[in-house]
């Protein structure tokens, strides 16, 4: 078994979500790959458990009960990225003839509609989200996202549920 205490192991996660945002911003200047709209939720996703991550880190001697509720904000994190990653997958996975038609950008969207319906048109209604300009062994980075997110998230959830 992973013998790993609950400080060292939300430090090892909030550096994991670090790297991946680190690589996000690499990837968006240096690469000029400019991210979508289903991107940068993927982003806010991975900021949420990073932050989450670090103050579980600075409260690691709390209680039992307040490192559960830092393991399910984590966990409801992840959940969010993952739902989003997976959307983000399937939509580029779509013939084009089934991609669903170009929405405005988000800060328009956010400018101009309540969240619930910029909420919508993000999820629903961006054809540039189908783009693929990146892969790496044949998946592309929403993938890759998805496969990151899911085990950092079992992990936070794992590293403050268990008892020590």
């Amino acid at each position: 078994m992973l013998n790993i205490s609950r400080h060292q192991g939300n430090w090892l996660g909030f550096a994991v979500c670090a790297g991946m945002m680190a690589y996000a911003l690499f990837a968006q200047y240096v690469l000029k790959l400019e991210p979508c709209n289903l991107c940068i939720f993927q982003r806010i996703a991975v900021i949420f458990m990073g932050l989450w991550f670090l103050i579980a880190a600075f409260h690691s001697r709390a209680s039992p009960m307040l490192s559960r509720v830092y393991g399910a904000l984590l966990g409801l994190s992840a959940a969010f990225g993952v739902a989003v990653a997976g959307r983000h997958v399937y939509i580029q996975s779509l013939p084009a003839d089934q991609v669903p038609a170009c929405g405005p950008s988000l800060d328009y969207m956010l400018d101009s509609f309540p969240l619930g319906e910029t909420l919508r048109l993000v999820f629903f209604g961006s054809g540039r989200c189908a783009d693929i300009d990146w892969s790496l062994f044949g998946l592309s980075m929403p993938a890759w996202v998805l496969i990151a997110i899911l085990p950092v998230g079992l992990f936070g959830i794992w590293i403050n549920w268990r008892n020590q």
